[in-house]
């Protein structure tokens, strides 16, 4: 799994037929927390969702923008692949370009419509964007391998 090209594709491959990803966050004190939340790729280096700003990862967020996050494929029998990444994320302010990304990802697996008013101050929730650092993939051996994915 050493080939860049092979790293790539498993990489690209597990974001793609993947709808999840489990964000790991701490709170200001550190306690680490974990959530599962839909997610939107835009070029495999962001990663959009929306969530409740009260939600538990959202505060922690708030508090501690650092987080890692896993998408893991467990299709394959025997195991499953993952991609790893460290990243930084952020409640968006300005979502007009990136609800629209966020709504045609959904749409087209056959989720509703998400529009600004559905995200705004005075929704029920917020659109949030990681932004990774670092991605890699572990091989059948547990070694680390980083993947360029831009």
């Amino acid at each position: 799994m050493n080939d860049l090209t092979d790293l790539r594709a498993v990489a690209t491959s597990i974001v793609d037929s993947n709808r999840y990803m489990t964000l790991a966050t701490a709170d200001g004190d550190g306690r680490p927390w974990a959530s599962p939340v839909w997610y939107a790729p835009v070029e495999y280096r962001e990663f959009l969702w929306v969530s409740s700003p009260e939600a538990r990862h959202s505060r922690n967020l708030a508090a501690r923008p650092e987080l890692a996050i896993v998408i893991f494929d467990s299709h394959e029998a025997g195991g499953g692949k993952a991609l790893y990444m460290s990243a930084v994320a952020e409640q968006l302010a300005d979502v007009d370009e990136a609800i629209q990304i966020f709504s045609r990802h959904g749409e087209a697996q056959g989720l509703r419509r998400w529009t600004r008013e559905d995200v705004s101050p005075t929704a029920r929730h917020r659109l949030y964007r990681a932004t990774a650092s670092e991605r890699f993939v572990l091989d059948e051996h547990d070694q680390r391998h980083p993947v360029d994915l831009a």
